[in-house]
């Protein structure tokens, strides 16, 4: 696991050393263990690495036998000891154990095909000086992030914004387009970023860069059809054996490693097929909190005791938003996900134990386990009946009480209800966007929302849906997330703050053979009634708690609402009603100061939007206003700590 850097120009000097070493210096946190560099004319890699696979002598750069093809790689490849045995039989000679070096080779044998031969999460960079090209690949699904700014003759890349930005041909402008979808999703979807000329390479691209001009091109696509017409039990075995062997893949590592268990059915998973595969107790880290509705503390340590694993828990408090201009620095833009503090949190414990930890991530996309694909599925089918009845119960939705919290029934009736006449790709954004078109139609100032007039952030998920034309309506709601909340916030959320305190996340359902084969279940095998991870939970029937499989699907985040009316009042409003933020060109005044006294006053609940809100100011002062400082060391932050040894 690493953090990359580099620049290419088109016929130019070496790079200038000090400002490759500046870019990589802001990288330490995701590379403490060594740091490499090349430079030849017309190009300048970096690497900062957190040795994990061949710690002693896998040092990079790395470069083929005669030194014409360089290349620098964040992430693991899985599947690398196959490959070597596959690319010896050919002739290719290697001087290391490294997973990444297989990388070279791979792209002497098989050119720009070399990104589909490998299996894991990565970015990575090639410079082939023979043709004086770059190649920039990320993986499948987006675990691993990269960015790049085209500059005048030449282009930038980096792992995290920091190190971009110490490059002295990156501007520092505020992209408006990606803040106007930031106030839709709560992050920016690539390609755009919140910095105008500063790109994401999306999840599965190859980009080529030669003769300063650049193409991307995608070499990978999720399959929704055919269907499987396999019978439930045969199903339920195949599945077992693809994470059985994707949890076998994953626990290749030289250093400690241990496992994220939230109590959930896809954490638990992961935690039973990694003690069925070692012969030690294995280490486990949960979180939770004082608020019940979001603690899920119990059901962590059900899993834990049943399979004997060495369990650490942590309790997080209000204070511990204290973290806010860290995470704000780590991610480099505007991202409103607010159970990224609990994330960094879990994170910065489990680092003081292991070097490598499993997730659960990706078995919510995978097996159809969020609660709002039944209510999209209902809606779907009520999409027959005449418009002026939909408006009608539109209309019924929004005289409903705001009673009762995050899973009142009336709160959820209602979002659902006014929603009802919109077009599905609106409908779902706005279950879940930040907040309901109306609010935000009136919080934009008029030239801001003329200036982006132009948006159409529902635009992006009936594109996603495009992809499964002709499928069933399901896969629409599943490729909505596989291609936009994946990518751009849980896995953001994941590599940043794991990354931060030098931890490397490894999530098992996001293997590609696991993601195909979900993808080509039934809804049959997908859903059953309200419930879904119909086939997972099946296949996992005989290895977790009953309880764990009954339990009704929680989610992971944080109490944001009491927290904005309690002890972090004051702070929203000394923040967002301070005067240079009221005057940022983005908002009306006078709707801030309402949806502020109407949230702490407990009339309505406004706390995803000011949560961003708040994330949008403090990333302002941070990288627009103030002068850019490395990303702030992982800062201690107020929880409760507890081992516990069941």
């Amino acid at each position: 696991m690493c953090g990359i850097v580099g620049a290419v120009q088109v016929g130019g000097p070496p790079p200038d050393p000090a400002i490759l070493r500046r870019m990589a210096a802001a990288l330490h946190h995701r590379g403490p263990d060594d740091e490499g560099y090349h430079t030849a004319p017309g190009v300048g890699l970096g690497v900062r690495r957190l040795s994990i696979i061949d710690v002693a002598g896998g040092h990079q750069p790395l470069a083929n036998e005669d030194g014409t093809i360089w290349v620098v790689g964040n992430g693991e490849i899985y599947n690398h000891r196959a490959l070597r045995a596959a690319l010896t039989a050919r002739g290719h000679r290697f001087r290391t154990g490294s997973d990444i070096e297989v990388v070279v080779h791979a792209y002497e044998e098989h050119g720009e095909a070399f990104v589909e031969h490998l299996w894991g999460m990565f970015a990575l960079a090639i410079w082939d000086s023979r043709r004086q090209r770059l190649l920039l690949a990320r993986d499948r699904v987006g675990e691993k992030p990269l960015l790049y700014a085209p500059v005048p003759g030449g282009l930038v890349f980096a792992s995290e914004f920091a190190a971009l930005l110490a490059h002295p041909a990156v501007p520092r402008a505020v992209e408006p387009r990606a803040i106007y979808h930031y106030l839709h999703f709560g992050y920016v979807p690539a390609p755009l970023s919140a910095f105008a000329g500063v790109y994401k390479l999306p999840p599965a691209r190859l980009l080529v860069w030669e003769a300063g001009a650049q193409r991307q091109q995608r070499y990978w696509q999720v399959a929704y059809a055919p269907k499987v017409s396999w019978p439930e039990e045969e199903a339920a075995e195949r599945l077992r054996a693809l994470l059985r062997d994707a949890v076998r893949l994953r626990l290749m590592s030289e250093v400690p490693l241990g496992a994220l268990l939230s109590g959930g059915v896809d954490s638990s998973t992961v935690v039973a097929l990694m003690a069925e595969a070692t012969s030690v107790p294995v280490p486990t880290f949960s979180i939770g909190f004082s608020h019940r509705d979001y603690d899920e503390l119990a059901y962590a340590r059900l899993v834990a005791q049943r399979f004997g694993t060495s369990h650490h828990e942590l309790v997080v408090e209000p204070s511990a938003t204290a973290v806010l201009p860290a995470l704000v620095r780590h991610y480099g833009e505007p991202f409103a996900d607010s159970s990224a503090v609990p994330t960094w949190y879990v994170a910065q414990l489990t680092r003081q134990h292991v070097t490598v930890a499993l997730t659960g991530d990706g078995g919510d996309e995978a097996f159809a386990g969020y609660d709002r694909y039944q209510a999209a599925l209902v809606a779907a089918r009520l999409d027959r009946l005449p418009a002026p009845a939909r408006r009608l119960a539109g209309r019924g939705g929004h005289l409903l009480p705001q009673w009762g919290g995050r899973w009142s029934p009336w709160r959820r009736a209602q979002r659902w209800l006014t929603a009802l006449p919109l077009a599905p790709a609106e409908r779902y954004l706005r279950w879940v966007g930040l907040c309901a078109e109306e609010v935000r139609a009136a919080l934009l100032a008029p030239a801001f929302a003329h200036q982006v007039a132009a948006e159409r952030p529902a635009a992006l998920l009936a594109e996603a849906w495009g992809l499964t034309a002709g499928g069933q309506p399901l896969d629409a709601l599943l490729a909505a997330d596989r291609e936009l909340y994946l990518p751009n916030d849980l896995l953001v959320k994941v590599d940043i703050a794991t990354m931060a305190h030098s931890l490397e996340a490894r999530a098992p359902f996001l293997d590609h053979r696991v993601l195909e084969f979900a993808a080509r279940l039934p809804a049959r095998l997908q859903r059953r009634g309200a419930s879904g991870k119909y086939l997972l939970k099946r296949a996992m029937a005989d290895f977790l708690p009953e309880e764990i499989l009954r339990r009704r699907k929680m989610g992971f985040g944080v109490p944001l609402a009491a927290w904005l009316r309690g002890p972090l009042a004051r702070r929203l409003r000394e923040t967002l009603l301070a005067p240079q933020s009221l005057r940022r060109g983005y908002f009306r005044p006078a709707v801030v100061r309402r949806l502020v006294d109407e949230h702490v006053a407990g009339r309505a609940d406004h706390a995803a939007l000011l949560w961003a809100l708040l994330v949008l100011e403090e990333w302002h002062a941070a990288f627009i206003e103030g002068p850019l400082a490395s990303p702030a060391p992982p800062a201690r932050g107020p929880y409760t700590l507890s081992t516990r040894n069941p």
